[in-house]
């Protein structure tokens, strides 16, 4: 209501200030007929001059905005990467008993051209990790995940994060998975619906966003 009544205010203002000078201007010269000759000629030119200020110089000044914006939104994905993803992609590889075919999938030599990258994304995207593991062995996940949980808790609060709905899907999945592992204090013995439950969470994560199983051509593992 401030931001408005503000505003209004210098619409005001400027609005007496034409007026004003519209006074001063026949007092001086004292040709009314001139005077609305050039008025009725600035206001044929309004549509013109609204097309230029709303719409092209606006888009500009927007996808401007855009571009910062999405320049920071890959800094906090690189952060994002560089402090959980990448290790939360070994942790998870090393849970999955298949791991060993995406190895085959993924490696790279030097005679690889631009049509067996596409394929291994393809196969990549196509393959279904096996996370048949014991209870015990989400013990070292655990702790990691508890480690970085505030780290992620302040990446949510990261505003630039509105503008790409599919990272922030990724960080909600990998929460959630931090949170069911939190909630069971012990991993040794979990029942067979927990680890059921987990298997899901975890598919959950390799499914969301960046962290799809295609994407894990672009890392390290």
């Amino acid at each position: 209501m401030i931001s408005s009544n503000w505003k209004l205010f210098i619409g005001l203002i400027l609005v007496a200030l034409s007026a004003i000078l519209g006074i001063l201007h026949y007092a001086v010269f004292g040709d009314a007929k001139t005077l609305m000759f050039y008025l009725a000629l600035d206001i044929v030119f309004v549509p013109v001059q609204v097309l230029l200020v709303t719409v092209i110089i606006e888009k500009l000044l927007t996808e401007r905005e855009q571009r910062i914006m999405l320049k920071k939104l890959y800094m906090v994905i690189g952060i994002f990467y560089s402090e959980v993803g990448n290790e939360l992609l070994k942790q998870l590889r090393q849970l999955s008993h298949n791991s060993q075919q995406l190895d085959k999938m993924l490696t790279i030599t030097r005679e690889w051209k631009d049509v067996n990258f596409a394929d291994a994304k393809n196969d990549a995207g196509n393959f279904q990790c096996d996370f048949r593991f014991k209870s015990m062995e989400l013990s070292p996940l655990k702790e990691f995940m508890i480690a970085k949980r505030s780290f992620m808790l302040g990446l949510l609060q990261n505003p630039n994060l509105l503008e790409h709905d599919k990272f922030t899907d990724l960080l909600w999945a990998v929460l959630h998975l931090s949170e069911e592992l939190t909630v069971r204090p012990d991993l040794n013995n979990l029942p067979s619906t927990d680890l059921e439950h987990v298997y899901g969470d975890i598919n959950m994560v390799i499914s969301t966003g960046p962290l799809d199983i295609s994407s894990l051509n672009g890392f390290n593992i």
